[in-house]
């Protein structure tokens, strides 16, 4: 089964939504039920590989015990940086054992399950947050529902832990609850529109009119596939958003307008939220402070380009190992680190920012810089250039 695509999906969430629903008006708690119907969707997705399930096991458990561990650590020895880098490097490894397998080809994928990249992420912040001393505790249920929570389960949106047993543990008025359940349910469906009519006709338009090399053909693939991944990604993220409300859990959003933004930095904002900013505060930021605390760079532009170019590098590396990922990543490291640039160092810029005309100028211009990323991030902008 694949979760919010086969029709069978969505017949068994209405089924077992209503246990939740009924609990939700009762106002009782609905995570322990919660955790039961995600390891029924962990065992419909992967029960058909036995050795997902058995990497996925053992990816908990490690990830529990390095969470745990740190923690112990932390209260003993304190911030001791050694420490923390051993254990941040040893919760990422499951996940670059995975991608190296990927990238050489072996036919045994390590660590090759569905979601892991999400559970890294969320597991990885426990013990950051852990090192800035945010997190004092860990508990298993906690740890074990947030990471195998199904209607995130695959592709997020990436909560964050606090947050998430924040409302994990709470139960809501019914008054509350009945108004979460129906903004949910609201979310669902134009999820489904989103992903099923919108994001299949886009798909129908690019993959049948925009193949062929002459110019017409790459201007339909060019704008089809930007639109395309917008609501099929926006439509996910907004089902699973909406099922997470069912079960009681505020998940957040993922997707807020990101055409309507002005330039690169506004759209990363509003684009793939949970992931832009998990990567600006728990990579992003570092880098900048600690290349700031090194001294070898006075210029503060100078930090935020170098931070830009990681950081995007990094992501581009997440989504693939193909080479239009890395030049995906870093083609948006280079926007910002111009953005950045214009923003603070342009008079033009701080003289016309808030004119009609300067902000419809730049609204064109940021948009097809995103759509030319796409255009990159398809792989379609290497094939062409081979081609010639």
């Amino acid at each position: 089964m694949s979760l919010f695509v086969d029709q069978s999906f969505f017949l068994s969430l209405i089924a077992l939504s209503l246990p939740a629903l009924i609990l939700g008006y009762l106002e009782k708690p609905i995570a322990p039920y919660g955790s039961l119907v995600s390891l029924i969707y962990v065992y419909l997705a992967m029960g058909k590989k036995p050795g997902a399930l058995a990497f996925l096991a053992l990816f908990l458990a490690i990830g529990y015990a390095l969470d745990r561990g740190y923690l112990a650590v932390r209260m003993r020895w304190g911030r001791k940086t050694w420490l923390y880098r051993i254990f941040l490097f040893a919760s990422i490894l499951p996940l670059a054992l995975y991608k190296f397998s990927l990238a050489v080809n072996w036919q045994l994928h390590l660590f090759g399950f569905l979601g892991l990249s999400y559970m890294t992420f969320k597991s990885t912040q426990i013990i950051i947050q852990t090192y800035d001393g945010s997190i004092d505790r860990v508990s298993l249920w906690d740890f074990l529902y947030m990471n195998l929570f199904f209607p995130v389960l695959t592709s997020g949106p990436i909560d964050r832990s606090q947050r998430f047993s924040g409302d994990m543990h709470r139960v809501l008025p019914r008054e509350d609850y009945m108004d979460l359940a129906g903004r949910g349910l609201q979310k669902i469906l134009l999820g489904a529109i989103y992903k099923f009519a919108l994001g299949a006709a886009f798909y129908h338009l690019y993959t049948n009119f925009g193949m062929k090399t002459d110019p017409k053909h790459i201007l339909v693939y060019f704008y089809g596939y930007g639109f395309y991944l917008f609501f099929d990604f926006a439509g996910y993220s907004l089902m699973a958003v909406g099922a997470s409300y069912l079960f009681g859990i505020e998940t957040p959003e993922n997707f807020k307008a990101p055409f309507r933004s002005l330039d690169i930095i506004e759209f990363w904002d509003r684009w793939h939220i949970s992931l832009s900013h998990w990567f600006r505060d728990f990579v992003f930021s570092r880098i900048s402070m600690g290349l700031m605390k090194t001294k070898k760079f006075k210029n503060r532009l100078t930090v935020a380009g170098i931070a830009f170019f990681i950081n995007m590098g990094i992501m581009g590396v997440w989504h693939g190992t193909s080479p239009q990922y890395l030049i995906y990543g870093l083609y948006h490291g280079l926007l910002l680190t111009l953005t950045e640039v214009f923003h603070k160092k342009s008079k033009f810029y701080k003289k016309h920012r808030k004119e009609k005309w300067f902000k419809f100028l730049s609204w064109g211009i940021t948009f097809h810089l995103v759509f030319f990323g796409f255009f990159i991030f398809s792989g379609r902008f290497m094939d062409l250039i081979k081609l010639k």
